[in-house]
Formats: structure tokens, C-alpha cells, sequence
């Protein structure tokens, strides 16, 4: 966070100083108790508090609050600063701290490939730019202001994640980033429990159109069936689009697997350049035309993209290929699982796996509420058009994919399993050197994870 003194703070929210120095200097922000994770820190809050003792390694801290205290109520040596309204105060801090500067700020959603997306658009402007950004896949609404507070005087760029789990959580985020361009990868089927419908979803990301600069870019995947249900006709600024049709602004041509990731050429404005991304498939290709889209735009020559992107290293767990039991091929995607991610990972699987016995391991897809049943059933159909030699699920709703998939005429071996339990020494049974395995699964389900983890060859 850019320094500021409690007579400055105290200034930009209308607060009258109750207790303490106009001197002290703050150095972070929070709204909670349990975000306060250094000294220096101002908190607003109108909640009670106890155990000031438990904080006393972290002083000075300095209190925003409208709430109205007991003489000796507080600690003495805390610094509080008394308002009208705390949220009214709040949020004259943020909307003031964003406007201190004039960045190019990135805010990225879609139902897969945020994250890959991001770290591309940071790996890519790192390499001569001090860029903010989210950490790894920390995306949540609570985290905002502590991601805003991260730009500080020496900031050249911004990149934040703004995920969907509810209606509302990317009007949120933008009231903190106020974005310059934003990116919408895909719209798959996720967080149905809290959007309740698929078109809920989708204007849920839709969301994006509005927190914008109005003189600002969209980039969007305009292949993507979903997102061009988005009513963009209010929208002010300039839209990219990306993807292998002639009418995209940036097209990605002449796609191909190599060896460890994907050559594939771009067509910008009648010129062409190559291309090398690492990590397998076509939905790595579209993440890379975004994120070459957006440092375009904040002035990143196409050729010095390029060279950044063969550096790139994306995380584990995301179609990591690795050597399995039995002298097999693992690939494990345990990062995430949604319809979008599951098909990306079965075409993977099938084009990796030319020449081998395929088999896919695929695990329970969460925060759907009522839709389960009917995603899992469309999970099957992809399993059916897509194909592998065998089918192992795992999980109670899991098998209503395998299920789909028969009926749909499926016709290879299917196994279907409550748990993992069984599992490896099934595949240690079925699986040699001439096997390939995916397996899908969600990075909080424990049993797919660990699984994966076994499948691995020990060294």
C-alpha cells in the first residue's frame, strides 16, 4: 500500500481523530479482525471487539469505526478515528486509493482459464513492469481490498481475477479495481447452487460489461456459445475478439502439438507471428490470444508476447504429464472440473494418446445445487463424443456421467466407484507401458487428489 498518515486518511473519509497521533502511518487496510496481518494497519469495523491483548504484537493499528465506545473500552494505545457512517467512509478509502493511480488494470473471469490467463498477462509484463496481481487461484470477494492495496507507487500494471460465485461478485470487484480492460474467457456451467440458472450465470459474468472504464477494452472468445449471449449493446468501449474465425482480431492458425505445448501462428491486422505456448490444448491457445490481446493493449509488441510466452510456466495439477505406474503416462488435471475443463481434458487425452490405451478417471462436479444431475448428464454426453477406452468414475453423482455415457451408446469398458478405494488396484491390473490416464478432479476433493497423487511413479 502507498504510505498514508492517519491525518490524511482521517481527511479523505470526513472522521474526527478520538484517540491517537495523526502521525502514525499506515501501510495496509482491512474490514476484518483476522485480515489484519501486519502493524501499521487501519481497520474499519463497528463490531465490538475483545482481546485487543491477542493483537498487541501488531500495533500500532488504528480503528474506523461509527460505532460509539465505553470510556476505557479501548487500549490506549490505539489510534481511532470516529465517522458518521462506516460504510459510507470505507468506501470513500477505496474509491480514493483506486484513484491515486492511473494503471492499465486487468480484470479476468470465465468459467476456466482465469488463472492461466492471468499468470500468462503477468509472466509476460514482469519481465520489464512491477505488476500486481492475484495469488494463484485467491480470488475471492474478501480478498479485494488487500488486492487493491497491493498497487503501490511503483506499480506499472495490474491483473486481478474476479470470480462468479454469486450474482453481484464481479459488480464488487469492479466498485475496487475499476478495470481498464477486461477479459472473459469462456462461460461454461459453474455455481448454478448460488445463480440458480445457466442464463443466471451468465449475466452473473455478464456483469464484466459493467465495471469496465467506459473508455476501456473487452476481450472476449467469440467462439464461445455462451458469452455471445451477452448483451453488449451499452457498452461504450472497444471489444477484441479472439479465436480461429476470420472476423477475430486476434486468430489463432494453423494449431499444432509439440512436444511440450502447443505451436500455433496469430493473424493481427494482415501480419502473422509465430507462436509457442506451453501446456497441451486448444483452450491453452485461446488463453494465450487474451493475454497477447491485453498486453497489446497496454503497448507489448506481438513478437516481445511471443518470446515471453515460451517461458511461461503453468501450475501443476493443470494437464500435468507426467510418468505413472506401470510405466504408464499420467495426465493429472485435479486443479479443477467443470463441462468447459472436462472437455478440454478429454481432447487432450485422445491427442496425446494416439497409439495407447486411454482411460479417464473422472470425479464429482461441485457448486451445481439443483443442475447437478442434468451437467453430470452432459459431462456424459462429452465423454461419448470425445471418447477413451475406459471410463472410471468416482463419486456418488460422478456415476451419473458414466450412466449418461452408455445410454448415449458409450460402448467401451465403464467402471463406476463411491470412492477410491478399489480403484488403483484396478488400474494396477489394467494399466502398462501403453496407457495413458487422465484424471479429472477438483482440488478440494480430497480422495481424486490423493489418487493422483498414488498413480504417480514413485521415484
Amino acid at each position: 500500500m502507498k504510505p498514508h498518515t492517519v491525518g490524511e486518511i482521517k481527511a479523505i473519509i470526513s472522521g474526527d481523530l478520538i484517540q491517537g497521533s495523526d502521525e502514525v502511518i499506515i501501510h495496509s487496510g482491512a474490514y476484518r479482525l483476522k485480515q489484519i496481518k501486519n502493524p501499521n494497519t487501519i481497520l474499519f469495523t463497528n463490531k465490538r471487539i475483545t482481546g485487543w491483548k491477542r493483537l498487541k504484537d501488531l500495533y500500532p493499528i488504528v480503528l474506523t469505526t461509527d460505532r460509539n465506545f465505553n470510556k476505557g473500552e479501548l487500549p490506549e494505545n490505539l489510534t481511532v478515528i470516529q465517522v458518521e457512517n462506516l460504510e459510507e467512509a470505507y468506501w470513500k478509502f477505496v474509491h480514493y486509493y483506486r484513484s491515486q493511480f492511473q494503471i492499465p488494470i486487468v480484470a479476468i473471469t470465465g468459467t476456466s482459464g482465469k488463472t492461466t490467463t492471468k499468470e500468462m498477462i503477468k509472466h509476460i509484463l514482469s519481465s520489464n513492469k512491477k505488476v500486481a496481481s492475484t495469488i494463484f487461484t485467491n480470488n475471492s470477494r474478501t480478498a479485494c481490498l488487500q488486492y487493491l492495496l497491493s498497487i503501490e507507487e511503483d506499480t506499472e500494471a495490474a491483473v486481478f481475477e474476479t470470480a462468479v460465485g454469486s450474482p453481484g461478485d464481479i459488480l464488487n470487484a469492479g466498485d475496487y479495481f475499476k478495470p481498464t480492460i477486461g477479459i472473459i474467457t469462456n462461460i461454461g456451467a459453474h455455481h448454478l447452487n448460488r445463480c440458480k440458472t445457466l442464463e443466471g450465470y451468465i449475466q452473473a459474468k455478464g456483469e464484466m460489461l459493467k465495471i469496465i472504464d467506459p473508455m476501456g477494452v473487452l476481450i472476449i472468445n467469440a467462439e464461445d456459445i455462451n458469452t455471445r449471449q451477452i448483451d453488449s449493446t451499452n457498452f461504450l468501449g472497444k471489444i477484441i475478439k479472439v479465436g480461429t474465425h476470420r472476423s477475430c482480431d486476434f486468430r489463432a492458425c494453423n494449431i499444432q502439438y509439440s512436444q511440450d505445448g502447443m505451436n500455433f501462428s496469430v493473424q493481427h491486422e494482415n501480419r502473422n507471428y509465430q507462436m509457442f505456448v506451453p501446456g497441451f490444448g486448444e483452450h491453452q491457445v485461446y488463453n494465450a490470444l487474451a493475454a497477447v490481446a491485453a498486453v497489446y493493449e497496454m503497448g507489448v509488441t506481438i513478437p516481445e508476447a511471443a518470446l515471453q510466452l515460451k517461458t511461461f510456466k503453468k501450475f501443476n495439477k493443470q494437464l500435468q504429464v507426467i510418468e505413472g505406474i506401470n510405466e504408464s503416462i499420467i495426465i493429472d488435471d485435479t486443479w479443477s472440473i467443470t463441462t468447459t475443463s472436462l472437455e478440454a481434458a478429454l481432447k487432450v487425452l485422445n491427442e496425446i494418446g494416439k497409439e495407447k490405451k486411454k482411460i479417464a478417471i473422472i470425479g464429482t462436479i461441485t457448486d451445481l445445487g439443483s443442475w447437478g444431475y442434468i451437467i453430470h448428464e452432459q459431462a456424459g454426453e462429452l465423454v461419448q463424443q470425445i471418447g477413451a477406452d475406459v471410463l472410471i468414475t468416482v463419486g456418488e453423482h460422478a456415476s451419473i456421467i458414466a450412466e449418461h455415457a452408455v445410454k448415449m451408446g458409450f460402448s467401451a469398458p465403464v467402471y463406476t466407484f463411491k470412492n477410491t478405494i478399489l480403484v488403483y488396484d484396478l488400474l494396477n491390473e489394467i494399466v502398462d507401458s501403453n496407457t495413458i490416464i487422465l484424471i479429472k478432479g477438483d482440488m478440494y476433493s480430497k480422495p481424486i487428489t490423493e489418487l493422483a497423487l498414488n498413480l504417480r511413479e514413485k521415484k
